[in-house]
């Protein structure tokens, strides 16, 4: 196990993140972030919040999507999946929507949220921002906008965000296959 990001390196990571939206998007009239189900929305849900913190008369639009059933691998799974809530109270048509996810691995998980989003509208443009890119693992051609930190690690490797409200503490772990 090796530490990628303690609690405080999240935050400032969480800190700059924020400031470059601001610096890309201003007061986000036209502009919507959107964070993934289920473990986008931890870091979506704090970004969120930060902006409003740094910006509190911001219009910021703010939606939660689920992929599950958009997913290309939904039905070679052998247990039932069970989707979270999508909850997205506005049109993306002709909006710049940053979508938010925790790690970039593969790419499949963005390329089915851009299928699930279109449920929504057809937005400006789409901007990806992730906390983690794990940047030697992609299958399909998709790179972040906005990225907390690059990581090199093999496939065996997983990527843990512990957030405080689900694990009792901020931090961001990179673990062998053996390790959970």
């Amino acid at each position: 196990m090796k530490r990628i990001a303690s609690a405080h390196q999240l935050e400032l990571t969480i800190d700059r993140l924020c400031f470059e939206l601001l610096e890309r998007h201003g007061d986000f009239q036209q502009s919507a972030i959107i964070g993934l189900q289920p473990r986008g929305v931890m870091l979506s849900d704090r970004i969120y919040h930060r902006l409003l913190y740094i910006q509190p008369r911001l219009n910021l639009r703010y939606g939660k999507l689920d992929i599950t059933f958009y997913r290309d691998d939904f039905k070679q799974r052998s247990a039932s999946l069970v989707p979270n809530a999508t909850d997205i109270d506005f049109m993306v048509e002709g909006l710049r929507v940053i979508l938010i996810d925790d790690v970039l691995y593969t790419g499949r998980t963005i390329r089915s949220a851009l299928d699930a989003m279109l449920d929504f509208g057809r937005p400006a443009t789409v901007e990806l921002l992730v906390l983690i890119d794990r940047k030697f693992s992609r299958q399909l051609p998709i790179q972040a906008d906005y990225v907390g930190k690059r990581i090199d690690s093999i496939v065996s490797q997983k990527v843990k965000v512990c957030w405080n409200e689900v694990h009792g503490r901020d931090e961001v772990l990179l673990l062998d296959e053996n390790e959970t």
